[in-house]
């Protein structure tokens, strides 16, 4: 039996229960699995090389070109735009999964709640595994944790990301889902610069929290895809 609107009483759609062809499936799978991949390679080798003169000189040189363009009306924005890839961006959690449980999306609820709790492990255990010192702030106070990788930006493309795959999944609109991308990755990229601009992390943290992002989220769709494809063939 469908779940339907308890407002209007029309059926939602559920990812669940929509069907999809094997071969787009299989497309997901292999692509997901691929950018986990290069997103652990790439990773690895700038945790790596945190120490090299080469990363060192590109973030000094980013930050101080980015830190040119610093104009007090400019600041605020930034920080109201950081202030959304953290309490805000716990704030936009909450609301969706308590408005998900509300429309009887319960997959989706579920898949919030655990993208969220894996990327604050995630987040938490690699702080604190490579302790890299925070660069002097240029606008607010120092954060109390470890700079590498940057949280905001791992939990800004984990939950902004997540959530509007959710949302375009739900929507027969082209032209809606591509404006609900469009928001969503200027929403990562901007909450992103935001920190580098702040000066609470160095470019090369941001970079580092989108590819950790990219290889949770990567996984994620893998093993879901991957799951749905063997509860198919046990239905045949």
């Amino acid at each position: 039996m469908k779940e339907s609107n308890p407002v209007t009483g029309n059926p939602l759609p559920e990812l669940e229960t929509v069907p999809k062809p094997t071969v787009l499936m299989e497309t997901v799978t292999l692509v997901s699995l691929t950018a986990a991949v290069l997103s652990l390679i790439l990773f690895a080798w700038i945790a790596g090389s945190l120490s090299h003169a080469s990363v060192r000189h590109f973030d000094f040189a980013i930050r101080n070109k980015v830190h040119e363009y610093a104009t007090p009306t400019l600041t605020q924005w930034m920080i109201w735009i950081s202030f959304i890839g953290g309490d805000g961006l716990t704030i936009a959690a909450i609301l969706s999964v308590t408005l998900f449980l509300i429309f009887h999306w319960w997959r989706a609820a579920l898949w919030t709640v655990i993208n969220i709790s894996g990327t604050l492990v995630l987040d938490l255990t690699l702080k604190y595994s490579f302790a890299r010192l925070r660069p002097l702030p240029f606008f607010v106070p120092m954060p109390r944790t470890p700079s590498f990788p940057s949280g905001h930006a791992l939990f800004s493309f984990c939950f902004y990301g997540v959530l509007a795959d959710l949302l375009a999944d739900r929507i027969e609109s082209r032209r809606l889902q591509v404006l609900i991308w469009t928001i969503a990755a200027l929403l990562v990229a901007a909450i992103g610069l935001s920190r580098i601009y702040l000066g609470v992390h160095y470019p090369s943290d941001v970079v580092a929290g989108y590819l950790t992002g990219t290889l949770w989220v990567s996984t994620m769709v893998a093993l879901d895809r991957m799951r749905k494809h063997r509860k198919a063939k046990t239905k045949i």
